[in-house]
This record gives structure tokens, sequence and C-alpha cells, in this order.
């Protein structure tokens, strides 16, 4: 009876309806004999009850539930009041927090104009500011047309008291404003804004500084607009670290502000030099690794042909030449997947084939130095020290991390993994430390002195992490072939595990192969399974640029309809902005970041 109950008759009625519920119930009783005959539904209370009473029943029924339709409307417009009143707050945080940034900018930037005045005009004394008047103003509330606008007058005051500069009335006002890529990527610009303020206003709290391993801070310091005390001007009228003090508040303005400035400085890559270099008796021209020397004056491709081939830059851009030359070309037995020079000896390079061997050869004498072949498969990558030269380090498919002396020709260390090993880089500055990225999808961080366990392991790719390169000696960005390419601050992995990369760039195509990875002065380029070239900054996660290469055939420079081409590596030019590209067909190309 419970089962038939609750098939026939809804809860609800059972609450609200008890007698009609009762009467359906009789009805329906499982024993036939108890079931009532016509007789007892005529003389049931059910059916006897006085009419007003029934209508008095239902009209309390319909008024109870217009009151809970009530309450109902009550307690969703309740939850709206409330969250809006929460995101109001948010709002007003927000805004605050940009009120005092506004402010801080405004008074920096007052500074450094102030500074500039007294290092010119410090013996004029009709070109001092009056004693006690400010220079300009920001109310927190002012609307940013009213500010401009103020900036503008502003100028036009420091023109009139600096001859030495011209102020074009037409270009005043907000130069970032009207720049068409800064809002075509606005919010993704605003998101790495709160970001950067999150992570200063959380460090700050802890009690940490971000000036020292700032992701985003320069490696060799340029772009800074805080000025030494060395270059500072005494003036017996300011304190002596007055300009110095106030520029060190808000640490966020310089790297956040380095980072926006070279975002905004190129826009497109140019083609300096097409090499056609396609090689006939080769029916695949894949170049799989491309490098520079330590001057920049000679770069290397190595690929599927077996084949070292040297090229002079500078003779490739200045000769509008058909078919380039290599100046040198060393004869391999299998096919190479990765070289790299020796920073300290300038004709050594070395390089890795498929067959597991690490090769050192001398360009100049042309011929092969020392063979190293203690790996059972295929070598994907090699790295050689800039700190330590005769330390080189190689990955392979066999799941470890061989260090060798090049002097010895032996490996002097052991590091097993798991999985496959697709990349080894060591940092510039030290010879101790050692990154490799992993077919298990992390990336994995080593102090040489104790190899037995990562002193860092980064967990945040979904799929193999083909490249691995540093940024500066804190940062390091990692590519996979889940399309993405991840920023990873070192010191912020205490724990040994960080799980929270400071970037996920996207933009590029990578699903499959290997599409190069190199990195110069904060700009990260990368290829892409779409045949383009891709240039990042490592402040912001959209691209700066890209470039498209055509689908042509390397021998002969005709089109062909071929959809499957990739960018298979990429090298910059030392810290300049020339980087030279190659494809999967084996056309290369050297490329100019322009403005």
């Amino acid at each position: 009876m419970s089962s038939l109950r609750h098939r026939v008759l809804p809860p609800q009625i059972l609450l609200k309806c008890p007698k009609e519920a009762s009467f359906c119930l009789w009805l329906l009783h499982p024993e036939p004999s108890c079931r009532p005959s016509m007789s007892d539904l005529l003389q049931s209370e059910f059916i006897t009850e006085p009419r007003d009473n029934l209508e008095e029943r239902e009209a309390a029924i319909e008024l109870r539930d217009r009151i809970e339709e009530q309450e109902s409307l009550l307690e969703f417009l309740l939850l709206i009041q409330q969250r809006k009143q929460e995101s109001a707050y948010r709002l007003r945080d927000t805004v605050a927090l940009l009120s005092s940034d506004i402010e801080q900018v405004v008074k920096r930037q007052l500074i450094l104009k102030k500074k500039g005045s007294s290092l010119s005009d410090f013996s004029k004394d009709d070109h001092q500011y009056p004693s006690g008047q400010p220079l300009i103003s920001f109310q927190a509330n002012e609307e940013p047309s009213a500010f401009l606008a103020s900036r503008k007058r502003f100028r036009q005051g420091i023109s009139a008291l600096e001859d030495d500069v011209e102020v074009d009335e037409e270009s005043q006002g907000s130069t970032l404003l009207e720049s068409s890529r800064l809002m075509r990527n606005f919010k993704k610009l605003e998101s790495v804004y709160f970001l950067t303020r999150r992570r200063q206003m959380k460090a700050a709290a802890s009690g940490k500084s971000l000036t020292r391993h700032s992701p985003l801070s320069s490696e060799n310091g340029r772009g800074s607009m805080i000025v030494s005390e060395k270059s500072s001007v005494s003036n017996p009228a300011v304190p002596k670290d007055f300009y110095n003090h106030d520029l060190r508040q808000g640490g966020w303005i310089d790297p956040f502000l380095e980072g926006l400035c070279r975002y905004l400085s190129f826009s497109q890559l140019r083609v300096k030099a097409d090499l056609k270099q396609g090689d006939l008796l080769n029916s695949s021209n894949l170049v799989c690794a491309l490098a520079f020397d330590r001057d920049g004056e000679f770069f290397a491709t190595a690929g599927v042909n077996k084949k070292i081939k040297i090229f002079e830059c500078n003779s490739i851009v200045n000769n509008n030449r058909d078919i380039h030359y290599p100046v040198v070309e060393l004869a391999g037995r299998s096919k190479l997947s990765s070289l790299c020079w020796n920073s300290y000896i300038k004709s050594q390079i070395a390089s890795s084939n498929f067959d597991g061997v690490v090769q050192i050869w001398d360009v100049a004498r042309c011929q092969l130095v020392t063979e190293m072949k203690e790996h059972r498969k295929r070598v994907w990558s090699i790295d050689i020290s800039s700190a330590d030269p005769t330390l080189l380090a190689s990955g392979s498919d066999d799941g470890t991390v061989k260090l060798w002396s090049i002097n010895q020709g032996v490996s002097i260390g052991t590091i097993k993994t798991k999985a496959n090993v697709c990349c080894v880089q060591f940092p510039s500055d030290s010879g101790r430390s050692l990154a490799f990225g992993s077919a298990d999808h992390k990336v994995y961080y080593y102090d040489l002195r104790n190899p037995k366990i990562p002193l860092c392991t980064m967990i945040g790719h979904s799929k193999t992490v083909s490249y691995v390169k540093f940024v500066d000696s804190s940062t390091l960005v990692s590519s996979s072939t889940d399309n993405t390419l991840k920023l990873w601050d070192l010191s912020m992995s205490a724990s040994g595990i960080n799980e929270t990369p400071l970037h996920s760039f996207t933009g590029h195509t990578n699903l499959k192969n290997f599409v190069g990875l190199s990195v110069s002065d904060g700009y990260i380029a990368t290829g892409s399974e779409t045949n383009e070239v891709f240039v990042y900054h490592k402040a912001f996660p959209m691209p700066v640029m890209s470039y498209m290469f055509n689908n042509t055939d390397s021998v002969s420079g005709l089109e062909v309809d071929d959809a499957s081409q990739f960018i298979s590596s990429i090298c910059w030019r030392g810290q300049s902005s020339t980087l030279v590209a190659a494809n999967s067909n084996g056309n290369i190309k050297i490329l100019e970041m322009m403005a």
C-alpha cells in the first residue's frame, strides 16, 4: 500500500490536501472488500461536507500558495541583492585600488619630470617651481577625460620651462589609448594587471619582496624607471633619497610598465632573408634544430637529412641570391635531432641523433672530435653549460638524462626518470642546475649536487613537455603538445611542487609535433602547426606578433598544396630582435621584429 500510495499520489497532495488524499486512498484500497460502496460514498463526510466549507478550504489553500510564491520571490530578490552588494564591494575596492595606483603613477611621473628639470635647469632660478605649489593633482573621483586634459596643460607648462623640448599638441593625451593593439587585447591586459597586483599585495602581506625574483623584471635591468643614487644630482633643497624613496613605492609599476612597453614596441615580423637550400638527394628536408654560435655570426641547421650545415648570417642577409650555400657542411650517419654551440670554444658544436649518439664536432677543421654512445635510444635534446663549457647534458627516449664531460668523452652522472626525456637546459649563470621536460607532462628542476631527487617539479601541462628554456636565473618557460607555453617562477616552489604557472601562453597550435622554442631578452618565440612563427613577451599571455610561412617547395621555390607543413625549429640571434626559423619542408627564413 505504501508503495502504491507514493506511486499514485505525490507527497505534495498528501501534505496540502489530506482529506482529498485520504478519500482517494480509500477508493484505491488494495483489499476490494474494504473499498467503499456507492452508499458509503454518498454518506461520506467528504461528499456531504457543506459547499461553503469546501470553498473556504480552497481559498485558504490558494492564499497559502500565493504567500509561498511571494516568499520565493522575496528570497530570490534578497539573493540578487546580496550578490550585487558583494559585487559592489569588490568594485569599490577595485576602483579604490585603481585610484591609488593612478596617484602613484602620476606621483612617480612628476618626480621623474622634476628630477629631469633639476638635472638640466638646477642653476637657473627662473626655472624653479614655486615652493609648496603642487605641479599637478589627481582626485580619485576625477574623470579620465579631465585628467588627460590636465596632463595636456601640464605638458604645455613643462614645454614653456624647457626650451629644448618640443611638444606636439596633436599627439598629446594618452598614447596607449590610441593604440589599436592595446585596445584589441584590453581585457587580457587588464587581467594581467590585476594578477600582478594580487601577487604584489599577497607578497607584501607575507613580508616578501617581488623585486628580487619578479618574473617580469628585465634580466639586465633595461627598461627600469628607477634611477640609482649614483645618478642622482645633489640638490640641497631636496632630501638625499627623496626621488629614489618615492620611486620605490609601488613595486609593481616598473615590471608591468616594462612588459607593456615591450609588448607595444613591436607589431610585426619582417623577412630579412629567405634561405633556399633544398637538398635534391633527400626526399625529406625537415629541419629539427637551429643554433647560433656565441657571437651570432654563424648559425647551424640539422635535421633528417643527416647533415649539419653552417651558414654565415650576414652574408645571407646582405646577398640576395637564389640559393645559399653553407660555409661548412658536416655529414652524420643518422638523422639529427639537436644542436648546441660551445659558448667558450667558438668552433665547437655538439649534435645528437636518432641512434642515441652524442657527437662533438670541430667546425673549423670539419672533423668529428668525440662520440658518446651510452644512451640506448634516440637522444632528443642536448645542451652545453655556459657557466661550465666542459659540461654537456643530454635527454633521451631511454628515460635518462646524462651528464658528460666533453674533455673525457664519458658520462659523469645519470638522472633516471620513468618517461622519455624530450628536452634539457642549463641556466645561463650556473652549471650546478638543470631543467628538463618529460613525456609524463612534467618539468623537473635539479640541483646537480643532489641528483637523486628534483629540487622542484612543475605540474600543469596535460601532454608531453617538448621544450624548456630559462628566461632568467629564476624563471623558465616550457612548451607542450597541449597547445600551450607556461611560464614558471622557480622561487615560488618552496615545497618542491609548483602547480601554478605565472602565465599560460596561447595562440599558436601545437598538438603533435616539435615546433621549436627560443627566448631572448624577455621575448619568447615558438612555432606552430599552422606554419606560423609566434612571438610572445613574458609579461603577457597573448602573442605580440606572428608570421606565416608560405607553403613552398624548398628546392623549386614553387607554391605547393601542402597544409601539413609546420614550423619545426626556431632560434634567436643572441639578445637581438632577429631570429631564424625553419619549417618541416626545409624552408628557412631570417626574421626581424619591426614596430
